[in-house]
């Protein structure tokens, strides 16, 4: 019973406002509760897609996340298009924002607890394993698992 008034109350207030802020479809699927997006990015989803249980976007200025149409994005995702230039930080102590875009393509599913660093682009008809962390990008028609994401299979069409 909380568990259905928890999930009616994110539907009804924080999803109603993310659509709103960030133009999300009205087909767009907020499959549970306590998933967060913030900052002042842009955010464009295609169709039929949805986004499950306690994942996080996170959109920096002057940066996209773009989620392309039949995406599934498993519980507990965590998506950033920002991060501390390493370099910076550990020569100088200096935390610079180094920013970049992330794309999702058409027909990707996206395993439960994955990291998706900024930068990444992942093909068409793509399948993420679960805990994996994408740091670079995945090809289409292709299967990528493992911390880091490696392709560990692709289809010919």
């Amino acid at each position: 019973m909380f568990y259905r008034l928890l999930n009616f109350v994110f539907k009804l207030f924080v999803y109603g406002g993310y659509c709103r802020k960030y133009n999300i479809p009205s087909d767009f699927r907020f499959n549970g509760f306590l998933i967060r997006i913030s900052g002042d990015g842009k955010l464009n989803v295609g169709s039929n897609s949805y986004i499950s249980f306690y994942s996080y976007i996170n959109l920096q200025s002057e940066t996209e996340l773009t989620i392309g149409d039949n995406v599934s994005i498993g519980h507990n995702v965590k998506i950033y298009t920002s991060t501390i230039n390493t370099g910076d930080f550990i020569l100088s102590g200096i935390k610079t924002p180094k920013k970049s875009s992330v794309v999702i393509g058409n027909n990707v599913l996206v395993g439960a607890n994955v990291f998706i660093c900024p930068g990444v682009v992942i093909g068409d008809n793509v399948m993420i394993g679960a805990n994996s962390v994408v740091s670079k990008s995945i090809p289409s028609n292709s299967v990528a698992a493992g911390c880091p994401a490696v392709v560990i299979k692709s289809y010919d069409r």
